[in-house]
């Protein structure tokens, strides 16, 4: 499967799905003037990465910043991870944020009890 990525480049986020490498990350500030559209390819590519999934999968996500839109889009990427957990894939999710900043942690936090799969909080 051919790998997904996305740079960063001002309100978007940088994105990399990729199963060759095993490396699942969205990392930076996401705030994209249509979330849905920007999101879309990264819903299409995990559905169609789960119909063959690697033995594990580590989601990592290392907001600064997101929007309300965005926030939306990170709740659809959860939901069809859930819903893969829930068959039997191995699946994580590592919520990175800056250690000084409560918002993002307790964002984190409310997340991890939406999942409802393995979620780990790491401050940096």
């Amino acid at each position: 499967m051919e790998p997904l990525i996305f740079k960063a480049v001002r309100q978007n986020p940088e994105i990399v799905l990729d199963s060759k490498q095993n490396i699942f990350r969205i990392w930076g500030r996401s705030a994209p003037e249509d979330a849905a559209e920007f999101y879309k390819p990264v819903l299409d590519w995990l559905t169609l990465y789960f119909q063959n999934p690697n033995s594990t999968t580590v989601l990592q996500f290392k907001y600064f910043y997101y929007n309300t839109s965005s926030s939306k889009m990170i709740l659809q990427i959860l939901k069809i991870l859930s819903s893969e957990f829930e068959k039997g894939v191995a699946i994580s999710i590592e919520w990175l944020y800056p250690q000084d900043d409560e918002d993002l942690l307790e964002a984190g936090q409310e997340y991890s009890e939406i999942a409802e799969i393995p979620f780990e909080l790491v401050p940096y």
